[in-house]
């Protein structure tokens, strides 16, 4: 694997505002189902908003993250199951699969990149080397990815 030095100061300067991503919309094209589906991850429901028969609104947090995902009525033209490489990431991938699979989730087997998908975890262990991917019944794509070190400059200093 090959990285790119970002600290070359050919970046532009980091911005001072803050600035959280905190909701991403999912395209479904049944709202309950996906409500359902996603309360079975075990994601909490944080609102499920109905504003007369043309919109509607459900949120829901993965257990620990700071960011949210929504969808319903009249929140986006996308195709539903439209999205992929939606990224979860875990400090142990093995606990996070056998959890979802206990949940019912149908959920790939561990794998790394290596040119392209390769079976098992990566041979070295490194963070951020190594999936195990789940879709919605629409077909929006997951990827849960083992992160168990952070790279230098991922956390923000407060």
């Amino acid at each position: 694997m090959s990285t790119i030095d970002v600290s070359s100061g050919t970046s532009p300067e980091v911005g001072t505002v803050e600035m959280r991503l905190e909701v991403v919309t999912l395209p479904v094209s049944d709202v309950d189902r996906a409500k359902a589906f996603y309360q079975r991850l075990g994601w909490r429901t944080d609102a499920d908003i109905v504003v007369g028969d043309d919109f509607r609104v459900v949120q829901l947090t993965p257990p620990h993250s700071a960011c949210s995902i929504s969808f319903g009525k009249g929140l986006t033209t996308d195709e539903p199951g439209s999205l992929r490489r939606l990224l979860l990431a875990v400090s142990d991938i093995d606990a996070a699969r056998e959890d979802l699979v206990s949940r019912g989730i149908e959920v790939s087997e561990v794998f790394h990149l290596a040119g392209g998908p390769v079976p098992g975890p990566d041979p070295q262990g490194r963070s951020y080397q190594t999936y195990a991917s789940f879709s919605d019944p629409d077909g929006n794509g997951w990827l849960l990815q083992e992160i168990k070190t952070r790279l230098p400059g991922r956390e923000w200093e407060d």
